[in-house]
């Protein structure tokens, strides 16, 4: 450890990382100044996770320096960067599930009771709903468990937990990504709360909105190496896309006329106790019709009902005009639906296994004859999707856990397109994907729906919605109140009707 007094709360010059034959840095550099916002972007494999991971001391560089506060480090671990005050918000939520959200903000610091020191529950739960309501005005029970939340209360508990450390280095890794509208603007103002009060703030985004809002500079990474660092409001977004591909991004949300067909899946008067109630739509052929609506709105559960994940009180489901009774997902798998999860790493590739076996392990029957596997067969079928879809990967066999988020995402996508699915439930299909590999799966839904596939969007990105879609429809409280034309409304007349406050709000049936 030396003193480099400079007025830099973190430098990392020239970090070199290789893992096996791939170089996942190459001279990378990261220069944050003291109390600023300071931007990381590039697309998933550019380097950005391996950077992270060095800072925090879970990787080691094989060459270049770090330095922290002023002084040089040449060996970190996790828990000393902890105690250097530098915190992390990893992408992925670091939570025990069995532990309650109290226990989970409180790990080791707990409030006790007594000479024995005796945990004092009652004062756990509620010194963790107070906090969860000061930083997101947010209602989570504090004796409720981490495996009951959704992903977007997962990410508060766990964004909420770093601040209580009182953290002089905050780094955020696509905090936002789980997060509705509202509760993203609640961490944004936390976030500049944070900078007024002398914090500095690391923050990785796929979303430039995002960046140009917050961050004071912002460094592009491509390829393991820094293409670049520059102030987001003196740039254009379109700029700093363009330094991430090396390209134009051109048209980001690529659409073809269609001609939309007959209903492929309906559902009439579907109800869940205490969830949604009365719900009614169709989706047709070669349409894709987006699905939005805030935090408790009833939209996910109404996305794992159709997939046989929850049974529904009351209502029917009808495929092509025929009652479908979709009691499990090998019943829904069965009558050609496929759901695209928002978790992919928890319930949408097995990480463990490789690109092939992820691939075609919906529809393994269609590639065995009298129970043996028809390895040439399948090889085929995997290598053509593996080019249809661009998947950044070696081969076929190389284990999903190595590939950036955006291709395990396009992975998730060739596994039901190797069932030839008819009805795609694609629950935030862009959520943590670089803006390159989100103008591709942009174009797969549009060659989907062309095939006269029937498209369910779940998104709470607005552009997305507006941008993708045919029709909107938005959830308020557990109905459906509004229906939107895609080209001709905007985020704002969404985001009101998502709140409650759209004028005309209304219960369609």
């Amino acid at each position: 450890m030396t003193a480099t007094g400079e007025n830099h709360m973190l430098a990392l010059r020239g970090l070199v990382k290789q893992f096996g034959g791939v170089r996942a840095l190459d001279g990378a550099n990261l220069q944050v100044r003291r109390a600023t916002i300071h931007g990381l972007v590039g697309q998933n494999g550019a380097g950005k996770s391996t950077l992270i991971k060095i800072l925090a001391g879970i990787h080691q560089p094989d060459s270049g320096t770090i330095d922290i506060n002023g002084r040089r480090y040449t060996h970190l671990t996790p828990d000393k960067v902890e105690k250097l005050g530098v915190h992390f918000i990893h992408q992925e939520r670091l939570l025990v599930p069995s532990f309650t959200v109290g226990e989970a903000l409180f790990l080791a610091n707990e409030p006790v009771l007594g000479p024995f020191a005796l945990l004092d529950r009652r004062r756990l739960k509620n010194q963790a709903r107070e906090i969860l309501r000061s930083y997101f005005d947010i209602e989570i029970p504090g004796e409720a468990l981490i495996s009951e939340l959704t992903p977007a209360e997962q990410q508060i508990v766990q964004i909420t937990r770093a601040l209580l450390h009182n953290p002089s280095v905050l780094v955020f890794d696509e905090p936002t990504a789980a997060l509705v509208k509202r509760e993203a603007d609640h961490l944004f103002q936390t976030i500049q709360r944070l900078r007024a009060d002398g914090l500095t703030i690391v923050y990785i985004s796929h979303y430039l909105s995002e960046i140009e809002l917050l961050c004071d500079r912002v460094t592009v990474l491509r390829n393991g190496i820094d293409v670049g660092s520059v102030d987001p409001r003196a740039v254009s977004a379109a700029s700093i896309a363009s330094m991430m591909v090396a390209r134009d991004i051109g048209e980001m949300f690529p659409k073809k006329k269609i001609s939309i067909g007959e209903s492929i899946l309906a559902v009439r008067k579907l109800s869940l106790r205490a969830v949604f109630t009365g719900i009614s739509f169709e989706v047709r052929k070669g349409e894709i019709l987006g699905i939005t609506g805030l935090l408790g709105s009833g939209m996910k559960e109404l996305v794992r009902c159709l997939f046989g994940l929850l049974r529904p009180d009351k209502g029917e489901i009808l495929i092509d005009g025929q009652p479908a009774r979709l009691c499990s997902p090998v019943a829904a798998v069965r009558r050609k639906l496929a759901l695209v999860p928002e978790d992919r790493r928890e319930h949408g590739v097995s990480l463990g296994m490789s690109v092939r076996e992820n691939v075609t392990l919906a529809s393994l029957q269609k590639y065995s004859r009298c129970g043996l596997l028809d390895a040439a067969h399948e090889g085929r079928v995997v290598d053509t999707l593996i080019q249809q879809l661009m998947i950044q990967t070696p081969d076929r066999e190389t284990t999903v856990r190595n590939l950036s988020g955006g291709n395990q995402q396009k992975v998730v996508l060739a596994k039901w397109l190797s069932c030839q699915s008819a009805v795609y439930l694609l629950d935030e299909p862009t959520v943590g994907v670089d803006v390159g590999a989100k103008v591709e799966i942009y174009r797969l839904i549009g060659a989907l729906a062309e095939q006269g596939s029937g498209i369910l969007l779940l998104s709470t990105d607005l552009l997305e919605l507006s941008g993708v879609c045919d029709r909107i429809l938005v959830m308020y409280r557990g109905h459906i109140t509004r229906e939107f034309i895609g080209a001709e409304t905007d985020g704002d007349e969404i985001l009101a009707s998502a709140t409650g406050a759209g004028a005309g709000n209304r219960t369609l049936r």
